[in-house]
């Protein structure tokens, strides 16, 4: 198992990475599986250096070269190589050499939608990709690549697998900010709607932000390049012209922004809320296109399994996760967000009907589990 594991101590200087490590391996287990690791190998170190720079390529080299040799001394305790990987990180030749192994190699990937026009070649090499986002099939099925779509690999601990005995009055969002969900919300709040929004980045007095190793003139380059390859000349000059357009800053009043939770106040908060929003819409610089993108996001399934009443943004996917205004609710723009959350915070049966149908459909179809024991059956038949 590959899936962004690292050595301890503090995180490396990427976006948060260690609930992917938490959640499938506590899916594994309760599949009745078992996982074996790599000592002491660290996976999320080949996120932090850019392409080509050296010190990824000397990662790559040590990375893969202990991985083959481990399998090779340990053949007989492996039926399949399940990661979670970057294109950067991917080693083409030592997949090939696993494969040789008679081991099928499965790679989880999301955020396909917003990364590529087109897919890496790295995710050729692949037995199967692990495909999440429903709007990112034809990308696949255009490349000829092996893939299956399966939720995202989410994982509750049983304590929170039932309905809260307690239920606030809040309309809670959690997550970090960008501006297309800052302008969502404050238009949402302008009509009228009260919120409580946490997470990074909206709370200016407190805020601790990732630190990123400097950008070079070289990694510049290559980053643009990088781009290039995968956005496609339409996507590269999008990408310019959109990122020097000027947009007002969305202003919300400080009456609206909470501190950011700990694991333990974010899990509270998602299942006591009276209702819990979701947002899929992101921010996207390599399209012409003024349509919003959407895609089901991670907080979709999290949401539910927690027993939340849960409230998100429509995305082409969410009809075949979820029956719609029975197990979740949807809304499209900020004055269904409104009327939606106006309907069901005066309704408190509705509330109830949706944890109670959200979370059991999450829990027992769209599990870890569940979706391992598909890869099984597409792979060995």
């Amino acid at each position: 198992m590959s899936f962004l594991q690292d050595t301890g101590g503090e995180p490396h200087p990427i976006p948060a990475y260690r609930f992917w490590t938490y959640y499938i391996k506590n899916g594994i287990e309760e599949a009745g599986m078992s996982f074996t690791e790599i000592p002491r190998l660290d996976w999320a170190a080949g996120l932090v250096p850019y392409e080509n720079d050296p010190a990824l390529q000397v990662w790559k080299q040590q990375t893969w070269q202990q991985t083959v040799n481990y399998i090779k001394a340990n053949r007989q305790h492996f039926d399949i190589f399940l990661c979670y990987l970057y294109p950067k990180q991917i080693d083409i030749q030592a997949i090939k050499q696993i494969k040789a192994m008679g081991i099928p190699c499965v790679n989880f990937y999301c955020d396909n939608v917003r990364s590529f026009a087109k897919l890496p070649t790295e995710f050729k090499v692949f037995d199967l990709m692990w495909v999440p986002e429903y709007e990112a099939l034809n990308l696949y099925q255009k490349a000829g690549v092996a893939h299956i779509n399966l939720p995202m690999p989410m994982w509750v601990d049983a304590r929170y697998r039932n309905c809260p005995q307690h239920e606030t009055d809040i309309i809670s969002f959690i997550g970090s900010k960008d501006n297309l969900r800052a302008q969502l919300l404050a238009d949402a709040i302008q009509k009228g709607l009260p919120l409580q929004i946490r997470g990074d980045g909206w709370d200016t007095t407190n805020n601790h932000h990732t630190a990123f190793p400097p950008s070079t003139p070289s990694s510049k380059i290559t980053n643009q390049i990088n781009l290039l390859r995968n956005a496609g000349l339409k996507g590269f000059a999008a990408y310019h012209i959109n990122r020097y357009k000027k947009t007002p800053p969305t202003h919300i009043t400080a009456a609206y922004i909470f501190n950011k939770p700990d694991f333990d106040e974010y899990t509270r908060l998602s299942r006591e809320s009276s209702i819990t929003l979701g947002i899929n819409r992101v921010p996207t610089f390599n399209t012409f296109s003024s349509n919003i993108l959407t895609y089901s996001r991670l907080r979709d399934l999290e949401a539910p399994m927690l027993g939340a009443c849960y409230l998100t943004e429509h995305t082409a996917g969410l009809p075949y996760i979820y029956e719609l205004g029975v197990e979740i609710e949807t809304f499209t723009n900020a004055d269904e967000l409104v009327y939606k959350s106006k309907e069901l915070a005066a309704s408190k049966s509705r509330r109830a009907e949706l944890r109670k149908n959200g979370q059991q459909k999450a829990l027992t179809v769209h599990s870890i589990p569940q979706s391992l024991q598909k890869i099984k059956t597409r792979l060995f038949n």
